[in-house]
């Protein structure tokens, strides 16, 4: 019987946050409470709800502080520098430019946030595909499967659900995963090497007149390499072609360089504390989420040191701050009565039952598999706190332990990031002014290769 009502409450849970009918936060907290008392267990709702925030407070604080900290770090201007670089690196040339919106994309995700990401990316490099007539999706494929290797940074959502509904410690999952994640990445950069060389093959490589890049009204003129006369034209999809005038807006420019939040004066001190965060992390010197919590005082108070200022600058970001850390208190009564009424346990042992005994030690290889569709076909939050607990059961009956199964759950997130369940990837091809379906017909062939690259490297170097 337990083993039915468990599989019916992760059921109706998914169901429901697919079809949008409930919020993730009031799926998280009401279904559970409902199955609690259906099980017959109503009156220890109150234990199960506390030992889970009780478990869950050290993920809410890293979560709270690192989407604070990276905030700062892109209101101040720590990462402008690299975007006018990637800019200049690009020019109009169409392989450097796919090439560049991979490694902005990349960069920018160390906030933990896709949305921020995707806005800050497409705004920078979005001029450049208009202008050069370049393919808009190739722009949101790359974005997307950039951001979705670096989502699995601890403070960016999966490694904390991963971490939280197994009761582990963050760290242990992501630290071990970083060759293979970088394998992941790396990936990602060849694949836009080869999808701008694509690119270039029907573009032609192309100059831009240096009035351009210093943003003057001037109108240039795009020659195609090696033609050796002027501009020629090509219709919709042609190498060059004579460009009107385009609004300010239109122009190359990244983040805004006027904005009042910049303090040029102070960029060494945040890049030297940006630095010292993640080495502090990785060497784990101090528990993630107390570095984060030093580290967002820390730039809060030298970077803002009025009062009004650094209210301003957490008003700024709470939006993100109370719907990760919010979701994260919500879980508690999930995986709360999950465990609490044993409903774990009975499902994970029908799930034993049921796999071929061949498979039994291979749990980790086959929860990596797993992830790739089942991230994309439902939330992270439906996954990590209604899936991954019982696989995590099924492998240990088998001998593979509960951290091995978090850090393969986590190999199908550059698929993830694309799914019609993610929020972001609206704002993605919204800014983009991209089909969805388009982006979707584009980006999930690529992706799910992305994420087999990163299980295939779990593998090779005994992470998973």
């Amino acid at each position: 019987m337990l083993t039915i009502l468990g599989f019916a409450m992760i059921a109706t849970f998914l169901v429901l946050i697919m079809l949008k009918k409930m919020s993730p936060i009031a799926a998280l907290v009401l279904i559970p409470a409902l199955f609690c008392v259906f099980v017959g267990k109503g009156a220890r709702l109150g234990d199960y709800v506390i030992d889970g925030v009780t478990g869950l407070a050290p993920t809410a604080a890293m979560l709270m502080f690192a989407i604070v900290y990276f905030g700062v770090m892109i209101d101040v201007g720590l990462f402008d520098p690299v975007v006018r670089a990637i800019l200049r690196f690009c020019k109009a040339d169409p392989l450097r430019i796919v090439v560049g919106t991979a490694v902005l994309a990349a960069i920018v995700s160390l906030d933990g946030d896709g949305s921020t990401t995707f806005m800050i990316t497409v705004s920078a490099m979005y001029p450049l595909y208009k202008r050069l007539r370049m393919s808009l999706v190739v722009m949101t494929g790359v974005a997307a499967m950039a951001n979705g290797v670096m989502n699995t940074l601890p403070w960016g959502g999966p490694t904390a659900r991963a971490a939280t509904a197994l009761k582990l410690d963050a760290s242990d999952i992501f630290v071990p995963m970083i060759p293979a994640l970088a394998t992941g990445l790396l990936f990602v950069f060849v694949l836009a090497y080869v999808l701008g060389r694509r690119e270039r093959g029907r573009l032609g490589v192309l100059t831009l007149d240096e009035a351009l890049v210093a943003q003057t009204r001037t109108e240039t003129v795009l020659v195609g390499a090696g033609s050796g006369e002027g501009a020629r034209s090509t219709g919709g999809s042609g190498a060059g072609a004579d460009l009107p005038d385009e609004p300010e807006d239109e122009r190359f420019q990244g983040l805004d360089p006027n904005r009042a939040t910049l303090r040029p004066g102070l960029y060494w001190f945040n890049a030297l504390l940006t630095v010292a965060l993640l080495t502090a992390m990785i060497m784990e010197w101090l528990p993630i989420p107390v570095l984060f919590l030093l580290g967002a005082a820390l730039a809060l108070t030298v970077n803002f040191p009025h009062m009004p200022d650094q209210k301003a600058r957490l008003a700024a970001h709470a939006d993100n701050v109370l719907n990760v850390s919010g979701m994260v208190f919500a879980a508690a009564v999930f995986t709360g009565v999950l465990q609490g009424t044993g409903m774990v346990d009975h499902m994970a042992t029908w799930l034993v039952d049921n796999i071929p005994a061949g498979m039994g030690p291979h749990m980790a290889f086959v929860t990596g598999v797993l992830s790739i569709p089942l991230t994309y076909f439902m939330s992270n939050d439906g996954f990590y706190f209604g899936i991954l607990p019982v696989l995590a059961e099924a492998g240990q009956a088998h001998g593979v332990s509960s951290v091995e199964i978090a850090r393969a759950s986590l190999v199908g997130q550059p698929l993830h990031m694309s799914s019609p369940l993610v929020p972001a990837v609206y704002v993605l091809v919204g800014m983009a002014k991209v089909e969805f379906g388009d982006h979707t017909r584009f980006v999930v062939k690529w992706a799910a290769l992305t994420s087999l690259v990163v299980l295939g490297a779990g593998i090779l170097f005994g992470i998973v």
